[in-house]
């Protein structure tokens, strides 16, 4: 049992580039020893850069330390949320006005996914579709008197508006209402399209677009705010602060257009239910 003098309890393993890992290996009992046997008469024990002996030891009997994931590590990250202290915010910033222009946006996003995106075009959608026509924006009702036949058909009678005829039938093209309209002398008559599940997609794909509209329009009121305040005198630690609850306040905003959103995506793909 003399070669049990050739194993140190602390064990060196030596790398190409010289680098050194130092592990530590205890023993509970002497019968590992014995189960290992007796080194080989051949065997060699050559030194390493640093004057040490070391053996070969199987992978099996190594103690090896498990470090947590990095995953792991991020579990709780983000979950802090910034509380909004509005009578401060008030004090420093026109808070009403900053409430009042997000709130419009999210408005704006609910009263156009009622008009335009319908899966059966309502003659109020089609009543309040933008046209734009000579510079300027109109709602269609204003150019032309939007009747429904019957339940296959809409028709817009021009006669007041005859100059406007060419900007409805693109603005009726270009709804997002899967519309086409055909042209009889100053009326126009829309077939009220069937349900398909390209309408629903396209439709769908509208809704994103008019909240990513919404959301850029609410990070636009917070990015102008926040310029305002990186010039201004306040102190660095308030100019943070405000910004750090005016981020959360559009936040709050953002997240209503999302519930409409995800609310309209359901209703549109037949999954409201």
């Amino acid at each position: 049992m003399k070669w049990i003098g050739f194993i140190s309890p602390l064990i060196r393993w030596q790398t190409t580039v010289g680098a050194k890992c130092l592990c530590q290996r205890s023993f509970s009992s002497m019968h590992y020893f014995k189960h290992l046997g007796p080194p080989s008469e051949n065997a060699t024990f050559p030194n390493n850069l640093y004057g040490t002996k070391f053996v070969d030891v199987p992978l099996a009997s190594m103690t090896v330390r498990h470090y947590a994931k990095g995953k792991d590590k991020k579990k709780d990250k983000g979950k802090h949320k910034t509380s909004v202290d509005e009578r401060m915010l008030a004090e420093v910033i026109p808070l009403d006005d900053i409430k009042n222009q997000m709130q419009k946006a999210v408005d704006q996003l609910k009263a156009e996914y009622i008009q335009s995106l319908s899966l059966r075009s309502s003659t109020g959608a089609i009543e309040n579709l933008h046209v734009s026509f000579e510079g300027k924006e109109y709602s269609l009702q204003e150019l032309g008197q939007v009747v429904r036949k019957d339940t296959k058909t809409v028709i817009i009678n021009m006669v007041a508006f005859p100059q406007a005829i060419t900007a409805v039938l693109k603005a009726l093209q270009k709804s997002g209402m899967n519309l086409n309209p055909q042209q009889d002398g100053t009326t126009l008559y829309i077939p009220v399209p069937r349900v398909t599940t390209e309408h629903r997609a396209q439709l769908a794909k509208n809704a994103k677009t008019l909240f990513i509209q919404c959301r850029d329009a609410v990070k636009n009121v917070q990015l102008k705010h926040e310029k305002k305040l990186k010039n201004s005198s306040l102190a660095q630690d308030t100019v943070f602060s405000v910004q750090q609850q005016l981020g959360a306040l559009a936040e709050s905003y953002i997240t209503q257009a999302d519930s409409l959103h995800q609310i309209k995506v359901k209703e549109l793909s037949g999954k409201d239910s």
